[in-house]
């Protein structure tokens, strides 16, 4: 296999696109979330010729959005979807052992016997931790990676989550999972290993309509039009994926969280995990991250009508994660305290289910009557097997000649940058070579795609505000290098 650069920027976009549209791939993916970018790398893995085409910029949509986790799939295990639970503990495994153990950390995370914590819940929650880690035995998990879930005194409790009521605390349930460095990242790692391997990553090339020999697209840059053709296409577009396949019915379901800053949480070194009011398979968590900052979520919330190109937090959703918060918090975190919120649409398939929280987040493979491949739903962690799933079917059904997956054994690129130099702005963890390497190497083609998902410094808007003039400076600067 011929090697290639695993390096994204406007130059290589240029010449692919050119070259995408005189050509005929094997496999064409539209979308540039986690599923296409792994679909992409799964099938560029099996030596197939590759194009994807992104309407916007990597990660755009709900892949950015997410908790930041890569997990066995507690929750699954306490609504009875064993089959999922399994399957997520498995890719986790994959994920931490092999494919991007240098992306993803474990991370404790404490369920609190506070108060606000029911009998009931306490003694759900430590059966389902101890399932948990039954799952993880079975994936073979090494405990080096994921250690043993275990008990932990209210002492010990507080060191970890120094924000926790003491009053009252009876210790707490302390289990592992993973944690991404960033979900954005993940996708952007995904689409450089497929890169490295002769995948053509086009972003900014807008889907006009996806047939099984080809798809009708528009350059965003130029508005000029252009036609792809291939022996099989993917539609991997998420929320979006019902506007190009007429038979899928999806149903979004908003998933919002809030930014805080750690100093106000007592800088925990462990995720809290709080049971929502009287529910025994529902949970908000409290997860630290870099740069100082909390995320606490999420809801899942029913968001039907047209799919809102970014969609918008809630009140009510902020009120809710803020309520559930405080139950265990010595002091009250208030609503001004907090520093920015995200949401991001689940692309569930509608099964008429009353609430999307009820709907399972197994995925669907299917082959449309057009003759693509639309694949849907899913979660995160599983993106790998989504992506095998769906290249399978896509090549199977057009008798395209080639080996099984081996994206099980494929360890994603590394994305290596030099030691951090002077900031570009005073309290910001950005500086100038952080920024370039997204030009040059990630396929950041404005501040934007910079700010918001190769550094996430967007996230909260005051530090956006800030930095974005430096940094639309340096893009600006950088991409005319490239030129």
């Amino acid at each position: 296999m011929t090697a290639h650069s695993p390096d994204l920027n406007v130059a290589r976009r240029a010449l692919e696109l050119e070259r995408s549209a005189l050509d005929t791939a094997d496999v064409l993916v539209v979308g540039g979330g986690i599923t296409g970018v792994g679909a992409a790398l799964d099938a560029a893995s099996r030596g197939l010729r590759v194009v994807l085409l992104e309407a916007e910029d990597l990660a755009f949509g709900t892949s950015r959005f997410s908790s930041k986790l890569v997990h066995g799939g507690l929750r699954y295990l306490a609504t009875g979807d064993v089959a999922t639970a399994t399957e997520s503990a498995l890719e986790r495994h994959l994920l931490m052992s092999t494919i991007a153990p240098h992306l993803i950390r474990p991370l404790g995370q404490l369920l609190p016997f506070s108060p606000a914590v029911s009998g009931r819940q306490r003694i759900a929650g430590v059966a389902g931790m101890t399932m948990g880690d039954l799952l993880r035995m079975r994936a073979r998990t090494s405990r080096r990676v994921l250690p043993r879930p275990h008990l932990v005194s209210s002492h010990r409790a507080l060191e970890l989550a120094p924000g926790l009521e003491g009053a009252g605390l009876r210790g707490g349930m302390l289990s592992f999972d993973g944690q991404l460095v960033d979900d954005a990242r993940l996708v952007v790692t995904v689409a450089r290993t497929a890169a490295a391997l002769g995948a053509r990553i086009l972003t900014r090339v807008r889907a006009l309509e996806i047939r099984g020999d080809g798809v009708t697209a528009e350059d965003a840059l130029t508005g000029e039009r252009v036609e792809f053709a291939a022996r099989s296409v993917i539609n991997a577009t998420g929320v979006w994926a019902g506007q190009l396949d007429g038979s899928i019915r999806v149903r979004p379901s908003r998933g919002t969280h809030i930014v805080l800053d750690a100093a106000d949480l007592g800088h925990p070194t462990v995720a809290v995990t709080i049971p929502h009011e009287g529910s025994i398979s529902r949970y908000v968590f409290a997860l630290p991250q870099h740069h100082d900052r909390v995320i606490v979520g999420l809801t899942d919330e029913d968001a039907p009508g047209p799919v809102p190109r970014v969609p918008e937090p809630t009140e009510p959703e902020l009120a809710f994660l803020l309520t559930t918060l405080n139950r265990v918090m010595s002091t009250p975190i208030r609503r001004e305290q907090v520093r920015g919120a995200f949401a991001g649409l689940r692309p569930l398939i509608d099964t008429g289910a009353l609430s999307t929280a009820d709907i399972s987040r197994r995925h669907l493979v299917a082959l449309s009557d057009q003759g693509f491949v639309t694949v849907l739903g899913g979660k995160l962690t599983t993106y790998r097997r989504m992506a095998e799933d769906a290249v399978d079917l896509a090549i199977g059904t057009r008798a395209i000649s080639a080996p099984p997956s081996r994206t099980r054994s494929l360890r994603l690129v590394d994305g290596r940058l030099p030691p951090r130099a002077e900031p570009l702005v005073e309290g910001l963890a950005l500086d100038r070579a952080e920024v370039e390497f997204a030009v040059r190497s990630e396929g950041a083609l404005s501040a934007d795609d910079v700010l918001d998902r190769r550094t996430r410094i967007g996230l909260v808007a005051e530090d956006r505000s800030r930095a974005e003039h430096a940094v639309d400076t340096v893009v600006r600067e950088t991409l005319a290098q490239l030129a």
